[in-house]
Parts: C-alpha cells; structure tokens; sequence
C-alpha cells in the first residue's frame, strides 16, 4: 500500500541487512542517506548483534536520529554443534530468518507505534515479497553486486534450460549470448549454483528463489551506475518494475558518517606520497578470502623479483606464509600491513594498478579512482566482475592461468604498468571513472536514480 505523499512522517520502514561479508555496510550506508532525505521516516534496522555491534560502535555520535538498530537472532539452535562445513551459520541463519524477521518487525510496530509502509531488504531475502504483500507495505531489495551477477540469478532458469545442468562440464567455454548484455560471458565464469556447484544448497536455493522473486519488488537497486553498462542497464530496467543504479556510493559522501581525517594507522598514504605517479601495486582480497600459501608465496616473490613499489593488505595470521626475509629485503620497496585505508590508496595518483578479488565493491572502488586491475577471482560473482574487467571494460586482465605464479604475476605487472596494452587500459579506466563521476553529480543517473529510489521507499517526491 502506497503511502499518500503529502504524509511522509506516518511512515515506518523495515531494513533487512544480510549480516555476513560485505553486505551489511553499504545497505546502512544507503539507509542513513534516506534518512537523511526523509527526517520524519523512521527506519527499523535488523540485523544480528554480532553485526550490528560492528556497524553502530557504542562512541558513535553520527548515527541519525531516526535510524534505531534492533538485534536479530543468529538462528544457530541452543546447544548446536557446529560440523565445520562451509556456510553452515549462514545456512543456519536462512532458514531461521523469516520468522525471526516477523518477530522483531512486529515487536518494532509496537515499539515504535508505526506499521511499517516499506521492507527495505538484502536482495538476498526473497521471502520478502509475501513478508510485505502481508503487511500491505512496498518491497524494496537491493543487490550489493554487480549488475552481470544479477543478470545470472534472474535468469537462472533460462540458463539451467538452455546450457543443460548435465552438460555443463563440456559447455563451460560457451557464452551466455541468449540473455542481453551477457554476451561476453562464458558458462564458466558464472556463480556456483547457477548451473554448476552444489543446485540444492541452502544458498543456492536462496539465490534461485530470489532470482524469480525480484520481479515483484517496487523497485531493485544496485550500487553502480548505468553508463558501465548500458546493455545490462536496459535489460535489466525491462525486467524489473524499477531498476535503479544509485552509485558507485564509495563517491557519495553523504552515505558515510562525516569523517574529519582518513583512518590510516599504518602510514600507507604518507608512504603513497614519496612514490612516482602510477607507479605502485596496492594489492588486496576482501576480508573473506586469502589466497593459498603458495600463491602469496608466489605474490611475494613476483613483486621482489619485479622491484615494483607496494602495498600489501595483509592478515596478521598470513604474514607468518612469506618467505624468509621477504620483509627486510622490501622494507624500502614496499609494506604489509593488516588494513590499509582501500577508497583513499585507489584514488591516489601514485597507485597504478589494483591487485584484486575482484568483489564488486572492490571492482567498483577501482573504476571510481581509475585505477587498471589484475584480478584473482575465488568465487561467486568474483569470475563474472573480472570477466567484464578483462574483456567488456578492457581496464584490467586476469592473472595468467587463473592462479599466481612468481613469472605469471611479474608478466602481469609488467604488462600492465609498463607496456602499451596497460596504457590502453589506463586510458579507459580513466573513462569510466569520469563517467561514475558525472553520474553521482548533480543531474547525474545516481543522482536522479536516488530520487526514485527515496520515492519507492517513503514516497516521497524531491
């Protein structure tokens, strides 16, 4: 049920965040800039304590008034023993979530005195289409990936159908030129669960329901912006009843809390500032994954043997893998440190590629500072985010063989901060980070899509 517009401040909206990776962040981000627009809104938002703990610290000062945090159950049963598989809590927490969502949604109604108008949720959450059809209030998802991952849950079937699940190992080289804008990506580069993985995981599930759920969302929206993509932009707009792309928010300043100075506890930019133009490797996973041993062992040794400039976002707990002496014998060459502040290293001028997940938000934190990429793919949506790094955008190349070696990593480095090719990806990465520029500004697609997106959530008109 739409809320009239000419009476905003009766509105109540429910934000379901996905509390595991990268997930639960940018979805706040998104909801403080919406309470920011809409002052008179409130916005409800669930999530686990252990998430919302990392999200609201107990010091902070900045969060809007009208944004209230409500904890979640994890959905792991008293006494549970954990077997070790992969994705076991978050398997555990999936089939645990809708009832816990309805619990403390209607226990914030009460609270708050408000019913809620909107669900505003991962996109992950595709039992939110009858969560809110039930409450009568409007179902706004929001996919934190790319807009070629989406492409491949939304068209989950048509791919199961077209490739065939018992083919697949010999199709894996074929391209998905059955669904527009895909035509440049492969059978293999696709998530697991789509058509090969494990079909009938928890999580894979989830994806595939999700996939036929979106299309009765009011709206979709995506952190990227729609000159990336125009292909994907306009299919995917055909798809949905909205689509909006409202990034890529890493240039947003109102979606982070107003920072005086850039948390850089260990010297990276000071460092960054003695280095030449283009000139350094900034190299990290994500806070997911790490590479096996002998691939940092092989990073290591490609960037010792190269002599570029670095710097290495490292976990502690891998340092120990390097080879011996590495760190005396690059102390002037380069650093290693825990965390490094990621956005402020992509967009200074001394850094001149990025080595790379290839995680959306990474990818999209690169193409903002214009920076060419190396890309190392693990999982997911990662082989689809470097697919269209090396051969859409052309503003990168996978790594030679799909896993580092000493002479792969070296060659790649060289190519593409020495040779010809690199400036030609130099080139278009500096496009494309004009276009994400002019798309956050004023009149911009982001700007404008945000517009709608605050229209679709508390109806209201700008």
């Amino acid at each position: 049920m739409a809320i009239p517009s000419d009476q905003p401040r009766d509105s109540h909206v429910a934000v379901l965040a996905f509390p595991f990776g990268t997930h639960a962040a940018p979805l706040l981000a998104v909801t403080r800039r919406l309470a920011s627009a809409s002052p008179t809104t409130v916005f409800s938002f669930f999530n686990t304590a252990q998430s919302n703990s990392s999200l609201f610290p107990s010091d902070a000062t900045d969060l809007p008034a009208n944004i209230r945090a409500h904890d979640v159950a994890d959905g792991v049963p008293e006494g549970h023993v954990f077997v070790g598989k992969p994705q076991e809590t978050i398997e555990l927490f999936l089939l645990a979530a809708p009832e816990n969502f309805k619990r403390e949604i209607a226990a914030a109604e009460k609270e708050i005195g408000r019913n809620v108008s909107c669900v505003l949720t991962d996109a992950f959450y595709w039992f939110a289409a009858d969560m809110a059809a039930e409450m009568k209030a409007n179902w706004v998802a929001f996919w934190t990936a790319g807009p070629n991952s989406l492409s491949a849950h939304l068209y989950t079937d048509a791919i199961r159908e077209t490739i065939g699940v018992k083919e697949v190992n010999v199709r894996m080289e074929e391209t998905l030129g059955f669904i527009s804008g895909m035509e440049k990506m492969r059978v293999k580069d696709t998530p697991e669960g789509v058509v090969f993985g494990k079909l009938d995981s928890v999580f894979s599930n989830t994806l595939h329901k999700m996939g036929l759920a979106l299309p009765r969302a009011s709206a979709v929206f995506i952190n990227s912006f729609e000159e990336i993509d125009p292909t994907l932009t306009n299919n995917l707009k055909s798809e949905f009843k909205r689509y909006l792309n409202i990034g890529p928010l890493a240039l947003s300043s109102s979606t982070c809390p107003t920072e005086t100075t850039v948390q850089d506890p260990h010297g990276c930019l000071a460092w960054m500032e003695k280095r030449s133009p283009a000139s350094v490797a900034y190299i990290s996973f994500g806070s997911v994954m790490t590479p096996p041993v002998g691939e940092l062992v092989a990073i290591a040794e490609g960037l010792e043997s190269s002599k570029v400039p670095f710097v290495w976002s490292l976990k502690e707990k891998s340092v120990v893998h390097l080879p011996k002496g590495f760190l005396d014998r690059t102390r002037e060459q380069g650093m290693v440190v825990p965390w490094a502040p990621q956005v402020d290293l992509l967009k200074h001028e001394a850094t001149g590629v990025f080595v790379t997940h290839c995680g959306w938000n990474s990818v999209l934190e690169s193409v903002s500072g214009g920076v060419p990429m190396i890309c190392r793919p693990f999982f997911g949506d990662q082989r689809l985010n470097g697919r269209a790094v090396e051969v859409v955008w052309e503003i990168g190349m996978t790594i030679v063989d799909g896993v580092f070696t000493r002479d792969g990593f070296e060659k790649c480095l060289d190519r593409v901060l020495v040779q010809d090719d690199g400036k030609k990806m130099k080139g278009n990465a500096e496009k494309l980070k004009e276009q994400a520029h002019e798309a956050v500004s004023l009149k911009g697609s982001s700007f404008e899509n945000f517009k709608g997106l605050l229209e679709a959530v508390v109806n209201v008109s700008n």
